[in-house]
Order: structure tokens, then sequence, then C-alpha cells
């Protein structure tokens, strides 16, 4: 008797690890997934006949070229459409991940990062029109540059963007994992602008610039830019030469990028602006503009904008004498709505 219930036992306990493992084995992979497989491209400027990474001068920069290229972004945002017409929406990180999907009904897919502050997202439903913008930002000393641009928006540099789009991935079926490698490709990019002065730069305290005609949003399908224009603000950075940024941008408008496929040239008859503003450190402000058609007409993508002979004048830097009043209004206007009492 106790041979048989030992016997008893060790069958039933046999049993039950087969039943596990079948268990076990139809349990996995039983819904069908996609395996998305993530590669960056980390490329800060296109190549339109510059020739920036062949030709750096890193003792005339003071880093390498490869320090302006971007980093990879924490996570992704993943729009998933199915040929039957429903839409899903899911979250990944940055290099791969394994995520379930609808059974037997084919797959397009649009992928952008999601780790952004300073772009706002549109028509995200509609692949083809689905579009980044950077936010606003203004300024009240922009007189010459908004005549220059009128009707323009002004706006922060963008956040760091890439995107992709899969028009088509064929139906997974269950117990299937089907691998989707995805090139994450960038939509925004540097602008490296030098600010060089040849006379009184001493007498500088604070720098900031701004850049006209630039594209106001790129499409996620294609890396297509609008039409649009916008001028987009930044602050610099004080260097022993003059001023310098490195301001990001969607590039030029109206440009279908040839790195997606599609080759273009930048619209000849749109101008291109830049602005640069110094409070010095009597207080007196000073500004130049500049036409700088010619420097992007090659650099439709990112690239290297340089200006020199600039000179802060005796006049404008000596020290006032007498009374004298400067009210600071260096920072960003921002407009705010104050409530209005009617009472009397």
């Amino acid at each position: 008797m106790k041979l048989s219930h030992i016997k008893l036992m060790t069958c039933m306990m046999i049993l039950t690890s087969c039943m596990m493992s079948c268990r076990d084995e139809l349990c996995y992979n039983h819904f069908p997934s996609m395996e998305v497989s993530l590669s960056w491209e980390y490329e800060w400027e296109r190549d339109y006949g510059m020739n920036h990474s062949e030709n750096w001068d890193e003792s005339l920069h003071g880093f390498p070229y490869e320090d302006l290229k971007p980093g990879k972004p924490e996570w992704v945002n993943i729009i998933r459409l199915t040929s039957d017409g429903s839409r899903h929406e899911h979250y990944i990180g940055s290099d791969s991940e394994v995520m379930m999907v609808d059974e037997g009904v084919d797959h397009s897919l649009l992928l952008y990062n999601g780790d952004t502050e300073y772009i706002f997202l549109s028509d995200i439903a509609s692949p083809p029109d689905a579009r980044a913008s950077a936010t606003e930002r203004s300024r009240a000393s922009l007189a010459y540059i908004t005549e220059a641009h009128p009707g323009t928006r002004t706006t922060n540099p963008p956040d760091v963007l890439y995107s992709a789009y899969i028009p088509n991935v064929p139906p997974v079926m269950n117990h299937e994992v089907k691998e989707v490698p995805v090139k994450m490709q960038p939509l925004v990019f540097t602008y490296l602008i030098r600010y060089e002065f040849e006379y009184g730069f001493e007498h500088v305290a604070l720098a900031r610039g701004a850049l006209g005609g630039m594209a106001d949003s790129v499409y996620l399908l294609d890396g297509r830019s609008s039409d649009e224009s916008t001028i987009i603000l930044y602050d610099c950075d004080i260097k022993d030469y003059g001023c310098e940024a490195h301001v990001h941008s969607f590039g030029v408008p109206g440009f279908p990028d040839k790195y997606y496929g599609r080759g273009a040239e930048p619209d000849p008859s749109r101008r291109y602006t830049l602005n640069l503003e110094v409070r010095l450190n009597n207080g007196n402000y000073v500004e130049y503009n500049y036409d700088i058609t010619d420097q992007i007409a090659n650099q439709p993508r990112g690239g290297v904008i340089k200006v020199s002979g600039l000179r802060v004048e005796d006049k404008d830097s000596s020290t006032p004498t007498g009374f004298n009043v400067v009210v600071d209004d260096w920072g960003d206007r921002v407009d705010i709505d104050l409530p209005v009492s009617t009472d009397k």
C-alpha cells in the first residue's frame, strides 16, 4: 500500500509538471505580437555641399563635430493603425520592445519620441497630416526682423525630434512575433551661429538672437517642412570672439528632405534674416541685423552661420553722465489677462 501510494504521488507530480509545461507552451506567444527594434540616426545637420563633417576645425569651434549630435531619447510613442480602421497607441523604450497587436490585419506605424517640451503635435490620428510645431515665444524688441517677415509667429527653438513611418506591416497571427526594424530619423537640426566682433565686445553683458524665415513646423510622415515660416528666438553665450548660439530648427520652409527619398532645392524666393541684440555694461542696447539668405542656400537642414566685423562703438559704450534711469526689459514678453473691475 505504501509503495502504491508513492507511485501514485509520483505519477501525479509528473502529470502536473507536464500540464504546466503544456500550459506555458500554449500561453507563450499566444497573442500576435510585434517586436519593434529601434535604430537611431544621430545627425545634427544634413550635407548639401558644405562638407562640415570633413572640414570641421575643432580648434576654431572649441569642440568636435560630434558634440552637436543629438542623443537618444528616453521613450517613443507609436501610433498603430489597422486596415479595419482601429487606432491604438503604445509607449516603448528607446531600444526594442514587444507589443501585442490585432490578429490577421495589416498595420501601419507612426513613431516619434515623446520626451519633448517645446513642441506641440497636431493631427496625429492622420499620419499624412501629423506634424510638429514649436511653442510660441514673444519679445518686444524685434521691429526690424518682424518687418522683414511680416505675419510670422515667433517661437522657441524646437526640441530634438525623431520620427519614422512604416506604411505596411503584414498581418500577424497567433503564436507569432513579427520582427519590425525601425530607423528613427531626425526632424530637427542645429545651426551653429557665430557673431564675431572686431571691436568693443568687452562692453557686452548679455546677448540674444533671432533667426527669421525658418519653417514653422515639420510633417512626421516624411520629414517635409511646412510652407509657413517662423522667427526663432534664442539666447546667446558669451565667447572670447563674440556671441554664439546652437539653435534647433525644422530647417527651411516647404522643403521635402531628400534623405527621406524625396529630392529638393530651397525656394530661391525666400529670404532669411539673422538678428543679434546685446545689452552693454552701461545699460544701453545695440542691435544688429543681417540678410543670410546666401548662407542658408546650401544649409537648408542645419549648418554653420557666421557674421563678422561687428562693433560696439564708443558712443554706445561710454558711461553716461548725470541721472539716467534704465528700465530692464531684457526678459521675453509675457501677455497676461488682468481682471478689470467695473465697481466705482
